[in-house]
């Protein structure tokens, strides 16, 4: 086996190898927002590999890079200290569908939801990505260090979804395939483990991995759309990331017109990221200045932003107590940046949220999630969506009754004709005031005549 790059940074901060698709970069034709079948959904999905498969390359590994007495300026950002005032994320279960999670002491107990990728649990992370997300959701704090996840109080749901050190291990097609990406996983095994995190009660999905073509006939898998609907009926947030560009045939161009949700000027489309309102898609914001991240994928399905640098998590290597900050690979250490780990930074927002207002619906927490996010003052675009994610406002803030009246535009009709006015009530109320009224008359003049006055005595007085 080839000892793992540093090229394993890219794919792994976005990419799933998703049925191989085509990366030509011929502009798309007009297209509109896929189409959902809830017919196309798969149920009984054996939860293994559809193919056997192999590991190719050595596992990847992170180094910690930088100190960690202190929050990371991405953590810092999210204000958790104040947020946890309100909320820990307590009896919320988040699936992280990703290359696995190792278990790790700042986790507390991992569920193994299942691995598509080879006959594990779901409990391995050879490619030290999964980890990485699992810790910026969950991780409980320590007096050791300035690190903590979102949702200290969340549980991890492990299901393996994707390993760029794993491929078919009897690939009859050949290299012919185009390819996104590289490694093992498709969005036909995304949409059985979507399908897998319902069935194991998660209240939150994490999809930090995305396919991206610039024919989004490429990727337009029903049994996918199916599942992520499948998960929004039975009241589940799936958060995922918007995508990187590095890893994608290439940057969305500004809308025609400046319309933000013009689908008519795309060239490369994303999934499971083009799949909001069903999902929450998250891009991407350089720590360091509060702009939009330069890779993260532009799109009108972008519905809020976080963090994507200056990312700080857990080790993946088994039986590891470490942080990590970087991956290491032959080009020396690269630093953990990009939409895969801003994702988890609202998944850990949407189950502080569900643990403080346990009556709001999926829709009702990526709304509220939406409508505290700090916006940069031109609405909704398709940078960063409706703005960068609040923790504390999203706990916090006093939102409209959702069942509010909107506004509505509508033409200005003619007054109505009016009518005469119906005095009858109060007609029948003075006549009978004057009856009442000549009765007590009558009845004192009959009654006066025959009084009798009686004389006190002195003593009475």
């Amino acid at each position: 086996m080839r000892r793992a790059r540093s090229r394993l940074v890219g794919p792994l901060a976005a990419v799933v190898a998703a049925t191989l698709l085509g990366v030509s970069s011929a502009p798309a034709s007009a297209v509109s927002p896929p189409a959902v079948n809830p017919g196309a959904l798969i149920r009984s999905a054996p939860v293994a590999p559809p193919e056997p498969t192999e590991q190719k390359l050595l596992c990847a590994d992170t180094v910690l890079t930088r100190s960690t007495a202190k929050p990371s300026a991405a953590q810092a950002m999210m204000n958790l200290d104040e947020a946890w005032r309100f909320s820990r994320g307590n009896g919320q279960r988040v699936a992280v569908i990703d290359t696995g999670v190792t278990p790790h002491p700042r986790l507390g107990k991992v569920i193994a939801g299942g691995d598509y990728v080879s006959g594990g649990t779901g409990l391995d992370d050879c490619d030290a990505h999964g980890t990485l997300v699992a810790g910026i959701i969950a991780a409980r704090p320590s007096t050791s260090d300035g690190f903590a996840g979102v949702a200290p109080g969340a549980s991890i749901i492990s299901i393996r979804q994707h390993s760029a050190a794993f491929a078919a291990k009897n690939n009859r097609r050949g290299d012919d395939r185009p390819k996104v990406g590289t490694g093992y996983g498709t969005v036909r095994t995304m949409a059985h483990a979507v399908v897998r995190a319902v069935d194991l009660g998660a209240t939150v999905v994490n999809i930090s991995m995305i396919a991206c073509a610039s024919d989004p006939k490429q990727i337009d898998d029903p049994a996918l759309g199916a599942a992520i609907r499948h998960a929004y009926d039975r009241d589940v947030v799936v958060v995922v990331a918007a995508g990187n560009d590095s890893n994608c045939p290439g940057q969305n161009p500004e809308p025609a017109g400046g319309d933000p949700q013009s689908w008519q000027s795309l060239t490369t489309f994303a999934t499971p990221a083009w799949y909001a309102p069903y999902v929450l898609t998250v891009g991407s914001i350089d720590t360091a200045t509060g702009a939009p991240s330069a890779t993260s994928m532009h799109g009108p399905w972008v519905g809020v932003a976080a963090p994507g640098t200056d990312i700080v998590s857990l080790d993946s290597k088994r039986g590891s107590t470490r942080l990590a900050s970087a991956q290491r690979g032959e080009d020396g250490s690269a630093p953990l940046n990009g939409t895969s780990f801003a994702a988890p930074f609202v998944a850990g927002t949407a189950a502080l949220v569900r643990a403080r207002f346990p009556e709001l619906s999926a829709r009702q927490v990526m709304d509220r999630i939406i409508a505290t996010a700090h916006a940069p003052g031109t609405g909704h675009d398709q940078k960063v969506g409706h703005g960068v994610v609040d923790p504390v406002a999203a706990l916090t803030a006093e939102l409209p009754a959702e069942d509010s009246p909107r506004p509505q535009s509508a033409p200005i009709a003619a007054p109505p004709a009016q009518t005469p006015p119906d005095h009858t009530a109060r007609n029948v109320a003075i006549a009978g005031a004057a009856v009442s009224v000549a009765v007590i008359a009558a009845v004192l003049a009959i009654s006066l005549p025959h009084r009798r006055v009686r004389k006190l005595d002195p003593d009475e007085f």
